[in-house]
């Protein structure tokens, strides 16, 4: 089958393709396309006339290659297939199935004419050996289950139908979530049921190899309480309450670890409020956003959407992915949705609402904080609306076409 290009991701990565000096490390939760992104590449390097013996695709997770788990074992495997054709692209799937596969990358680029490609699920793979010795020799590139135009774009790709009406297409992609795979399944319930084939995928791979979970049950709780108070403001004191009144026996220590693990699966991301005046980081209560809403849906028989939550978590993603570190906005005793720093360390900030157009105190509320604001930089209200309007000088834009057209804060 054709993979559907990911042209988003390839562009952040292409200047790179050649350089034997960048190790290229390619995360994101399991099954967000990273695997079909590194195919892309080395489809590319053909295009552009590498010839295919000078490209070493491994993917480790294959029953041929389940041997391969000692840094040894991999650097003879490399060695087996070096075509002896300079320069070699080096393509590694999984790669934190090896055990001390730093010191072999290390090496293999060290040599020069080694341009080395390699993905894995979590952060452990960033954590650790890897980041103190490949400090300043290695980017990392995170990949995010599909945004919503990647969703439409992929659906076109493929002659899926699209809806005619843009809000109900929307409400697909928060239903059915944006892993790739899920897209190409026909019914819901066999979309929801392969999301929740990840979730255990995931425990088994990426965290119950790698970390003690002495109480399965305890932490499958506190992972669902997680994801069903996703956008919900809370701290590691009130979530140890809530599971204590819901009889659950755990400690606050155990909450924190769980929520690391959590975050290093890339199940869930950690959103800190930030105090728009002393613009520093506040201490106490974050949000949790997950990395696809599917988790949501696919672990609830729940069809109702929650657009309030379900819109700040689709930006929320979409703000990473577009490369902007962002948090929740204090403004005095209000807050705004989010506060957006772009890579030229600008800011912006956002309010999201599904519609101010039937509740003129809808409109007030969601108006009040960002005219709070006394800055130059940029404000957003974002709605569904296509009837828009202009206040203070407050960018009321439909959240929609933004997304759609890719563009920036």
């Amino acid at each position: 089958m054709k993979l559907f290009p990911r042209e988003d991701y390839l562009k952040k990565i292409r200047g790179f393709y050649h350089a034997d000096d960048i190790i290229k490390v390619i995360t994101g939760v399991r099954r967000c396309g990273k695997s079909c992104l590194m195919q892309m590449i080395a489809e590319e390097l053909c295009r552009q006339g590498i010839d295919e013996k000078q490209i070493i695709y491994l993917d480790l997770d294959l029953r041929q290659y389940r041997k391969i788990k000692t840094a040894d074992a991999l650097e003879k495997l490399i060695e087996d297939n070096d075509p002896g054709i300079k320069p070699r692209y080096l393509f590694i799937d999984e790669i934190q199935n090896v055990q001390d596969f730093e010191d072999v990358l290390n090496g293999f680029r060290t040599e020069g004419s080694w341009s080395i490609f390699i993905t894995g699920s979590n952060s452990y793979l960033l954590s650790g050996e890897l980041a103190t010795k490949l400090t300043g020799r290695y980017l990392e590139f995170e990949v995010y289950p599909l945004s919503f135009e990647e969703f439409e774009n992929m659906k076109e790709f493929y002659q899926i139908p699209l809806s005619p009406n843009p809000q109900e297409e929307l409400t697909a992609f928060i239903l059915e979530g944006g892993f790739p795979r899920a897209v190409l399944l026909e019914s819901r319930q066999d979309k929801r049921r392969y999301v929740q084939g990840i979730i255990e995928e995931i425990f088994e791979k990426d965290i119950r190899k790698r970390v003690k979970i002495r109480e399965k049950d305890t932490f499958e709780k506190l992972r669902a309480y997680l994801i069903n108070n996703f956008g919900g403001r809370m701290s590691i004191s009130s979530i140890y309450r809530a599971l204590k009144g819901n009889g659950i026996q755990i400690t606050k220590q155990t909450v924190s670890r769980y929520i690391k693990i959590l975050l290093d699966a890339k199940i869930i991301y950690e959103c800190s409020r930030f105090d728009v005046k002393s613009k520093r980081f506040l201490q106490g209560e974050k949000k949790y956003y997950l990395s696809d809403l599917s988790f949501y849906y696919a672990l609830n028989t729940d069809n109702t959407v929650q657009y309030g939550p379900d819109l700040e978590n689709i930006i929320y993603i979409y703000a990473r992915a577009h490369d902007y570190a962002i948090s929740v906005g204090r403004i005095g005793k209000l807050e705004c949705d989010f506060i957006a720093r772009g890579e030229d360390q600008n800011y912006a900030y956002i309010q999201i609402a599904y519609t101010i157009a039937n509740s003129k105190d809808t409109m007030e509320r969601e108006y009040h904080p960002l005219e709070m604001i006394r800055d130059n930089y940029p404000r957003y209200l974002m709605t569904t609306d296509y009837l828009l309007q202009r206040r203070n000088g407050i960018k009321h834009v439909n959240l929609i076409e933004f997304m759609k057209n890719g563009q920036k804060f």
